[in-house]
């Protein structure tokens, strides 16, 4: 269930505007941590808002036990996190999630994320850095939005590709067109994605159509974060039973073809 830590906040950096990325000594929660896990942070020391806010963890350094967290401001909670300043304790659960990428031996993967759905994709690309063909594909809706293409470039991939729906910049359309073009010419194992909800199902319903073992992380909104509110359920194929799991506990990592979205 992870455990809950006050962990400092060592650096703060705000990537664009609105989207921070926090590190934070948290040894007890980067060593157990996985790709694909989250944390749930306590916002406010008042009790308002109430609710811990889950965010996705972005990267692991067992080393020198830290934990990077990328965030976008959106509304009170997040703002609120936004105002927190380095060398002040932050209250952390984590890492939560029984439902982690699975990370082995593949020949070629493809990896796509949409806008925060990203930032989980960097540990597990760290992960599968020489177990795998690496071909990335990180899309964005505008130039202002763009973050991390630098950092996934230094993992050292096969490809990445960078889409903005505009166009503003690298490539102009939607990531999952530019993997499927690829895909036709080369054949992946898995296909590893995370990012908003139309998106998922495109690439669900992409894989299931042709084939393609894939493993998608989902973004719901979570009370608790371990299970017990009931507030993230998602509707699980279990032939003619229709049973529901929690996107916190059971994932947020699925295979594609066990979830209806």
């Amino acid at each position: 269930m992870g455990v809950k830590v006050n962990c400092e906040l060592l650096r703060k950096n705000e990537l664009v505007a609105g989207i921070f990325k926090y590190t934070v000594k948290a040894p007890e929660i980067a060593n157990e941590a996985k790709p694909g896990q989250f944390l749930e942070i306590k916002v406010s020391e008042t009790g308002e808002p109430y609710l811990r806010r889950p965010i996705s963890i972005y990267n692991i350094n067992k080393e020198l036990g830290e934990i990077e967290f990328i965030f976008q401001v959106k509304g009170r909670g997040t703002e609120l996190l936004s105002k927190i300043e380095v060398g002040k304790l932050i209250d952390i659960m984590g890492p939560l999630g029984k439902g982690t990428f699975k990370v082995q031996e593949y020949n070629n993967v493809a990896i796509i994320g949409g806008g925060i759905g990203t930032y989980p994709l960097y540990e597990l690309t760290k992960e599968l850095k020489g177990k795998a063909n690496l071909n990335v594909y990180l899309g964005f809706r505008d130039k202002s939005l763009v973050t991390c293409e630098k950092e996934f470039e230094e993992i050292g991939l096969n490809k990445l590709v960078v889409t903005t729906d505009d166009g503003s910049y690298k490539e102009k359309g939607f990531a999952i067109d530019f993997m499927k073009k690829d895909i036709e010419e080369h054949k992946v194992d898995m296909i590893f994605a995370c990012g908003p909800l139309p998106m998922l199902k495109a690439v669900r319903s992409y894989a299931i159509e042709n084939n393609i073992p894939c493993q998608i992380s989902l973004e719901e909104r979570m009370g608790c974060g371990i299970g017990a509110c009931l507030g993230c359920a998602v509707k699980f194929n279990s032939g003619e039973d229709i049973v529901y799991k929690h996107v916190c506990k059971d994932g947020p990592v699925f295979f594609a073809k066990d979830v209806e979205i």
